[in-house]
């Protein structure tokens, strides 16, 4: 028997967070929303709640005091942090990884020790926690190459480095300087791998993997993929790169067998697995997993879900995934970030954003760094907005969104204006 009037919490302040209320808030299962510590901008669909994402004890009497039916945990340091074995330990259903199985983002380490072993595909790398032996590597492989973080940056600490000085100063800045703190300890030196990338969600209840519509992130902050990475700048769904032949890759040699190699190795894993590949001339190669909803792909996949989200995850949680029907939207959705001016480096916060309720008739909104003050809404993080539209196709979605973006404004807003173009160039040469 399914549980009507579910109080349920989501644990997050940004883009990926809000879109995942705006999907609960559709479910005739869910009574009410909490969102901690959330944004301005969930403020009309849910509670919110000034609990910082990392403060564990925090949320669990949070849940404990509201009687939280369930609780979906979407940034990852939480889960890298135990928060799903904190509130399984209190008898509280939650919906991600616990803490070991959440360490395949956790550390890099880990995840290519982990393909390596059970042969699941990747770039060839070596792993340093000294950084006069990094260095020597570096001088002895060349350039490109890829230089990441082991622990976790906030999707900053990865360089594609094009020259051997460049990778230097990228390995100095994590070991030496630690830019990122602990996240440097150590870390990955990968090949470059040259090709399209493609983010794959799946569902997985630890045994059955249900992968999501497939996106593009848009990683560097300016047009043509110029600049430093960012945590992403806009997607869109579906990829055309991600074609049948790529998606039989994906789930038979890297998703299915990187949840039963995280079972062998006693890492149980619920929860949604992300998996950033790139697809080369030689076939789909893993960059990356993810313990969670990736940000920005969730704005752009979500909307094109035509499922109850709340019966997915408890089918995940009861572990009988296999007979969940989950069906999707033939749409294209495009996704927009808008973004404070100095990111991904220091920016300013407090400026007020015009135009939400005219580009709200035109997409949706989902706020990534807002704030309320003196009842206006701000800017209060990097990533301030992301704007989603549908559309029939490609086109009429770039449209769509573009309009709608240009009706908002705050002193400061940047944003890319060719989220899509890949793929763009991808139908134009297959014609």
């Amino acid at each position: 028997m399914k549980k009507e009037g579910l109080k349920v919490l989501v644990v997050g302040g940004g883009g990926r967070e809000h879109t995942l209320i705006w999907k609960l808030k559709q479910s005739p299962r869910v009574a009410k929303i909490y969102a901690a510590p959330g944004n301005a901008g969930m403020a009309s669909q849910a509670e919110v709640v000034n609990i910082k994402a990392e403060d564990i004890q925090g949320l669990l009497q949070l849940a404990q005091k509201e009687k939280i039916d369930l609780t979906i945990v979407g940034p990852e340091a939480p889960l890298v942090a135990g928060i799903v074995d904190q509130f399984e330990a209190h008898g509280l259903k939650i919906f991600g990884p616990r803490q070991n199985a959440a360490m395949i983002e956790g550390s890099k380490i880990l995840a290519k020790e982990i393909m390596q072993k059970y042969h699941i595909p990747t770039a060839r790398y070596a792993s340093f926690s000294d950084y006069t032996a990094a260095a020597a590597y570096i001088q002895e492989i060349g350039a490109p190459c890829v230089v990441k973080a082991d622990g976790l940056a906030a999707g900053k600490g990865v360089t594609v480095a094009f020259d051997i000085e460049s990778a230097l100063q990228a390995l100095h800045q994590i070991m030496e300087e630690r830019v990122f703190g602990e996240a440097g300890q150590a870390v990955v030196i990968e090949e470059y791998l040259e090709g399209e990338e493609v983010s794959i969600l799946a569902f997985t209840d630890g045994t059955t993997v249900v992968p999501m519509v497939s996106a593009q992130d848009h990683k560097r902050i300016f047009d043509g993929d110029q600049g430093p990475n960012t945590g992403g700048m806009g997607a869109y769904s579906p990829a055309p790169v991600y074609t049948e032949a790529v998606h039989q890759v994906a789930v038979e040699q890297i998703l299915k067998p990187v949840v039963a190699a995280l079972r062998a190795e006693g890492r149980d894993y619920k929860g949604v697995l992300y998996a950033g590949l790139m697809v080369t001339q030689t076939g789909a190669r893993v960059l990356e997993f993810n313990a969670r909803f990736g940000d920005p792909e969730t704005q752009a996949i979500l909307p094109r879900l035509k499922t109850d989200l709340v019966d997915i995850i408890e089918a995940i949680l009861s572990g009988c995934l296999e007979k969940q029907a989950i069906e999707w939207l033939p749409d294209t959705a495009v996704c927009v970030v808008l973004a404070s001016e100095g990111y991904p480096g220091n920016y300013p916060r407090g400026r007020v954003i015009q135009g939400l309720e005219a580009a709200a008739q035109e997409a949706l909104i989902f706020h990534g760094g807002t704030a309320l003050s003196d009842g206006q809404i701000v800017t209060n993080g990097g990533r301030v907005l992301g704007v989603t539209a549908l559309g029939s196709d490609l086109h009429s979605a770039i449209d769509k969104v573009y309009q709608a973006v240009q009706k908002i404004s705050f002193t400061g807003s940047h944003y890319r204006r060719d989220i899509g173009y890949r793929a763009l160039k991808i139908k134009e040469a297959s014609k």
